[in-house]
């Protein structure tokens, strides 16, 4: 046989050698993870067999999530319960489960009254306000339980001004709310029933053991060949096989229910697939009503107005403690004046933002609230161009650059759970993964945001989610002491019934508490976007209009430019 012949016979057997090869490569990736469901079931088994009764977590309340239960370090556990023990909220007596709308609160019937002063009805700059208010029942009686969530305001609509109040529980049915005095002129009390005793137990109930209240959905593609499947944090595993997309670094869970025909390589995106009805009974919606038990305001049993002097010279020496008082800030004229820590600039002309951000770097990871300040800085800002091709316009990633001051802006939705329309599976990324990717410095900002998406989820899943995040902060603050990191709080918003079984301005509280303590000694700014809201006379809402954002923007830039005479160094440039 010639030369020519052996060559082409080679040919052959090696092209269906590569075939071959690829066959098995095929039924390989198939194997694995057709064998991901009966691995999660033995895995499942496993885990809820060796569980603590002693921790409250979600993994005992939630059997077939048992998968969450992932081994924590002792340190861990305790933090774990003091984070649970502060956000404890008082239940409803035993046997008031399912009470009737007339046994329940009522805000129309409570009223709130202005303690006297102590200084012959006189009120001083630097003085506490107080409120009691009285919570009573549709039938007009006297609540003898707490529970409730109230939000209370304390504004001068003259001055433009406003700080918000500390409610405290005195779990009789009875409330005290505290305001700190901070300027001169007539000020007014605003108490707001938000939620009655007995629509918050619903809350807790449904949070802990409804983690499947807002569903997802990815689609599967190969060719023109297509399938969409439901995916979540937790899936009943025994409803079909499960492609498993748990994070490698830090263990955070994603599963999606394998479709028929393709393998689970093959997920193309990520969409929000809705909300689950039919959540509650007939009985329990009707503590859910607008207007009625939901946000409506409680009125004063006599005045709601004081006449605040002005302060007193041995008062006037005193400084006011903002830790004391709860109190991160109020508005004064519209600007807001935080208590303490570092003083807030106002950044009202492009030229000063410009100046502030020139040879920075900044990154924006978190919701869509976080996305508003990118969003503000391209309207502020005519030299910076939004650089982003082809993106959605809401989901992301984006980038904006001014290439003569040397500005980048970049903004990144965090991973999963995350309410969305479609994006791409390549777009969505963990912030720790994110953040142990920076290389930080002097002219590197990182601003967080992230709440608005875990509210449908036991707080369990936030500690997590917060835990993973807060270490590479620590990771990146230890490599690169001079970046700046500013996290954004949580905000109250506009509730209506359905929105306050998914995204209760109540699970946002916990959450927000949750967050604080967390970072509580770690060397991060904040932007206290609750009580910016709450303290300003704007509606509550989950986007904050522009007057807001620009406030909480202009606080991330007073600390930014906190120092700055410092001389930043060019990371566009190629000098």
């Amino acid at each position: 046989m010639s030369l020519n012949v052996w060559k082409y016979v080679l040919i052959i057997i090696a092209g269906f050698g590569i075939i071959l090869l690829l066959r098995l490569i095929t039924i390989g990736e198939k194997w694995k993870y057709d064998i991901v469901s009966p691995m999660y079931k033995v895995q499942t088994r496993k885990q809820s067999s060796n569980l603590s009764e002693s921790l409250q977590t979600f993994h005992h309340n939630i059997t077939f999530c048992a998968h969450l239960a992932k081994s924590l370090s002792p340190e861990e556990q305790q933090e774990e319960r003091n984070l649970l023990n502060s956000i404890a909220w008082p239940h409803p007596p035993s046997g008031s489960a399912s009470p009737d709308l007339s046994d329940t609160s009522d805000p129309a019937h409570s009223l709130f009254t202005i303690v006297p002063s102590k200084n012959n009805q006189h009120w001083y700059v630097g003085d506490q306000l107080e409120v009691q208010v009285h919570l009573h029942d549709f039938k007009g009686r006297p609540k003898r339980y707490g529970g409730d969530f109230l939000l209370a305001r304390l504004h001068s609509p003259k001055y433009r001004a406003g700080v918000a109040g500390q409610v405290l529980d005195h779990e009789n049915g009875l409330y005290s709310v505290r305001f700190p005095l901070l300027w001169q002129g007539l000020a007014q009390v605003n108490v707001m029933m938000v939620h009655s005793s007995e629509a918050v137990a619903v809350l807790r109930r449904l949070r802990e053991k409804r983690p499947d209240r807002a569903f997802f959905v990815s689609i599967f593609r190969r060719g023109r060949h297509s399938e969409k499947t439901v995916c979540n944090m937790c899936l009943p595993p025994d409803k079909g096989p499960l492609c498993n997309y748990t994070d490698l670094h830090y263990g955070e869970q994603w599963y999606c229910y394998k479709p028929k025909g393709l393998g689970c390589d093959t997920r193309y995106n990520h969409i929000t697939g809705g909300y689950t009805k039919n959540l509650i009974t007939k009985k329990e919606a009707l503590l859910f009503q607008s207007g009625k038990n939901i946000k409506v305001p409680i009125h004063a049993s006599t005045t709601d107005s004081i006449n605040v002097l002005p302060s007193r010279k041995e008062r006037s020496r005193q400084k006011m403690d903002p830790v004391k008082l709860a109190t991160s800030g109020y508005y004064y004229q519209d600007s807001w004046r935080p208590l303490g820590g570092v003083p807030m600039r106002q950044f009202n002309k492009a030229s000063a933002i410009t100046q502030c951000l020139t040879n920075k770097l900044v990154y924006m990871y978190g919701d869509s609230t976080m996305r508003q300040w990118f969003e503000y800085f391209l309207t502020v800002l005519p030299g910076l161009k939004n650089i982003t091709l082809e993106k959605p316009k809401k989901q992301g990633p984006f980038m904006a650059v001014d290439v003569t001051h040397n500005i980048l802006l970049n903004y990144r939705f965090h991973g999963p759970p995350v309410r969305i329309q479609p994006v791409m599976i390549s777009e969505l990324r963990y912030i720790a993964n994110e953040l142990d990717g920076l290389t930080g410095g002097p002219n590197t900002v990182v601003t967080l945001g992230i709440w608005a998406h875990f509210s449908t989820f036991p707080v369990e899943v936030y500690i997590q989610r917060i835990r993973h995040i807060r270490k590479a902060v620590v990771r990146l603050l230890d490599r690169s002491p001079e970046t700046v990191v500013v996290v954004r709080t949580a905000n109250p918003q506009a509730l209506k019934r359905d929105v306050s079984l998914y995204k209760s301005d109540w699970l946002m509280l916990q959450q927000d508490i949750v967050l604080r303590a967390m970072f509580k000694g770690i060397n991060v700014m904040w932007v206290d976007a609750w009580q910016m809201c709450l303290a300003h006379r704007e509606p509550h809402d989950l986007h904050p209009p522009r007057p807001i954002v620009k406030t909480m923007v202009d606080m991330m830039l007073s600390y930014i430019c906190r120092n700055a005479t410092r001389k930043n160094a060019s990371f566009l440039s190629n000098e």
